[in-house]
């Protein structure tokens, strides 16, 4: 289990720049086929790791937040959404999910799977 940054795609320039020496705190600007660029800012401090994930004109959908998902953490990780009480909602953009995971946390609670659907079998 890793929460890891696409360095490469670090924003280097500009006020909200960063290097490789902050660790995994920084934006990454992330194209995926067919798509506008998302604009993801990362950081892993106060015992979570956490992604956010934004377009201009719209919110992201499931499949490109699997995509970025892949591009931060390993596919043996689980990370989740929140909803959150209303009480403790931010909203600094309109079009902006969240991904987060506890850091050191070696297994995630997880529903069984069973209880979304059956599994494909290959």
């Amino acid at each position: 289990m890793s929460f890891h940054v696409p360095n490469k795609l670090r924003i280097r320039g500009g006020h909200m720049g960063s290097t490789d020496a902050i660790g995994n705190n920084g934006i990454f600007e992330i194209s995926l086929a067919h798509s506008q660029k998302f604009m993801t800012i990362a950081s892993d401090g106060l015992g979570w790791e956490h992604v956010s994930i934004s377009r201009r004109d719209r919110c992201p959908t499931w499949q490109e937040m699997c995509q970025i998902k892949e591009m931060f953490w390993d596919d043996t990780d689980c990370v989740v959404q929140y909803h959150p009480a209303e009480s403790e909602y931010v909203n600094q953009h309109p079009f902006c999910l969240h991904l987060w995971r506890q850091a050191g946390l070696q297994t995630m609670p997880m529903p069984p799977s069973i209880l979304v659907g059956f599994k494909k079998v290959a």
